[in-house]
């Protein structure tokens, strides 16, 4: 197995807190060290206007790439809603990241799944994390060599 995969699906959750601009980046930015995981890159996070004749009213898009994969999140405020997504090439802690994100967010119902992705691929991906790591910096920095050629 390459690693797991939570989604989570939360609703009425706090309108005011989907929309917080810092409560989400700083999400972002923590929950990788809360369970375990190692950031890459910052996070990105973009205000998501409130579109007139759409469903789309609004909300916060981000993600956070990580040495193990990343961490994306949508807020819906209008909705109370908000659905992310956590993948990894090692196990961590979904309980302990469910009950941080229920928390933040004073959803009242949940919704989550955890599946097992890749079980080919883990041939090729060693879980040790320092040796992940040396391989991720190595292929992406040559991506971006071979980008700006």
């Amino acid at each position: 197995m390459f690693g797991p995969h939570l989604t989570l699906d939360m609703y009425g959750c706090n309108k005011e807190k989907l929309q917080n601009y810092d409560l989400v980046y700083k999400l972002l930015d923590e929950l990788p060290a809360m369970i375990n995981m190692h950031k890459f890159s910052d996070p990105i996070l973009i205000k998501i206007p409130k579109r007139e004749n759409s469903f789309d009213q609004g909300g916060l898009t981000g993600f956070v790439i990580l040495v193990e994969s990343h961490i994306s999140i949508h807020t819906f405020p209008y909705d109370s809603y908000v659905s992310i997504d956590i993948f990894s090439c090692k196990a961590f802690d979904g309980k302990r990241a469910i009950e941080y994100i229920k928390n933040l967010f004073e959803a009242q119902k949940i919704e989550y799944n955890m599946k097992r992705r890749g079980k080919e691929f883990v041939k090729h991906y060693p879980k040790d994390i320092n040796k992940a790591e040396k391989i991720a910096y190595s292929d992406r920095n040559k991506a971006v060599v071979q980008e700006q050629n």
